[in-house]
């Protein structure tokens, strides 16, 4: 059940986006941007980890998923070192995702050369 409750969440997330594109002006870096800070709002509500326990990767994947573990992290970074997690907690708890993709864009660009068109 997790399978088909991940595949709708994470399909509903994408049709909405595609509906923003081609019935909106807006850009599709700023339905990105919304995403995120949708994330961190339905996150510091307590709504979207209720979500992630229904449908899974379905919603921790997508860039709401990293607005909810923003502000997932900064909550706790509060908790333990008061305002001052304000600004050290959503890095921290995004540190590995981060990483990650800074190794895996350096791997990709020694194995790969970029051609011009």
């Amino acid at each position: 059940m997790t399978y088909l409750w991940s595949f709708v969440i994470g399909g509903l997330l994408c049709v909405i986006g595609q509906i923003l594109i081609d019935y909106t002006k807006l850009t599709p870096a700023r339905i990105l941007v919304g995403y995120v800070v949708t994330g961190v709002i339905l996150g510091a509500l307590g709504i979207y980890p209720a979500l992630v326990r229904l449908a899974g990767s379905g919603a921790s994947v997508p860039l709401s998923g990293f607005g909810n573990l923003l502000a997932q992290g900064i909550r706790e970074d509060i908790a333990q070192h008061g305002a001052l997690g304000i600004l050290t907690g959503g890095l921290t708890s995004a540190a590995g995702g981060i990483t990650a993709a800074l190794l895996f864009g350096l791997l990709a660009s020694v194995c790969f050369r970029a051609k011009d068109k």
